[in-house]
């Protein structure tokens, strides 16, 4: 082999082992054993929201019913207050109401009685052990907006099902005051509604079974002294529908309206 065809095998090899030397670093760039493997995403990461089936809601024949909630649970508009439907549906399910209402309030807003839903729930008495917890509304933080809303309700929502962990929860989103539903109402009951759909709790939303509308509403509804809070009449009628509600959720079929003995939160 004469020295030309040796320099051009030379150059050949050396082609050859910087090309090896190349693609080694490449597939060990890409490897590197000595980094942690990835972890797998968790899952239903990505999904818009989660969902779990809520069991059956199953009540004893006389039920205690833990109403909490906003002026519409206090029993606002309704004569005496105490015919208001929070009382009112204890009876309809054959039980007794024990009713936490206060006006104004919402999860991040303080009501004019008392504090936001989350101190308020704080300050329940352990003691009671409800067969049954509904949390209602509520369209006061409608003007709160968005920020530390979901946050807010699932800290309350934490601290309830710990306080009664035996008690079955139903959340009764918000019922529009005045129509139509305003935008703040609307993600609310979005909110509500997802969240309770991903704990596995039955979802009662007024706005989206249409039980005020433009047919209905100066029935229910008390524009003029009540201010915008359901009348008498319309507190009966919140009663029934949700103790109907509740009867499709494997609960007993509704009785007649009656008043249950209370203690009111004023």
């Amino acid at each position: 082999m004469n020295l030309a065809s040796r320099a051009h095998r030379g150059r050949v090899l050396a082609s050859c082992a910087l090309g090896l030397v190349a693609i080694s670093a490449l597939l060990l760039g890409l490897w590197r054993p000595w980094a942690p493997l990835p972890e797998a995403a968790p899952v239903g990461a990505g999904d818009a929201a989660m969902v779990v089936e809520p069991a059956p809601l199953a009540l004893p024949e006389h039920p205690v019913v833990l109403v909490f909630g906003d002026s519409w649970t206090y029993g606002s508009a309704a004569a005496p207050f105490t015919h208001g439907y929070a009382y009112l549906l204890g009876g309809l399910l054959n039980g007794e109401s024990v009713v936490k209402g206060v006006r104004g309030s919402g999860y991040l807003k303080p009501g004019l009685d008392g504090p936001a839903f989350g101190e308020r729930i704080a300050a329940l008495n352990p003691g009671l052990a409800p067969d049954l917890v509904i949390i209602q509304g509520s369209i006061n933080d409608r003007l709160q907006g968005e920020a530390g809303y979901r946050e807010a309700v699932t800290a309350a929502w934490d601290a309830l099902a710990g306080l009664y962990p035996d008690a079955a929860i139903v959340v009764l989103g918000p019922a529009p005051h005045e129509l139509p539903v305003g935008d703040g109402t609307a993600r609310i009951d979005m909110d509500l509604g997802e969240l309770a759909a991903a704990r596995g709790w039955w979802y009662i939303s007024p706005i989206e079974r249409e039980w005020i509308t433009p047919e209905n509403y100066l029935d229910v509804i008390d524009v003029d002294l009540g201010r915008k809070h359901p009348s008498t009449a319309g507190h009966q009628y919140l009663a029934s529908k949700v103790a109907e509600a509740l009867s499709e959720f494997g609960g007993e079929p509704a009785a007649a309206p009656v008043a249950s003995e209370t203690d009111p939160e004023q």
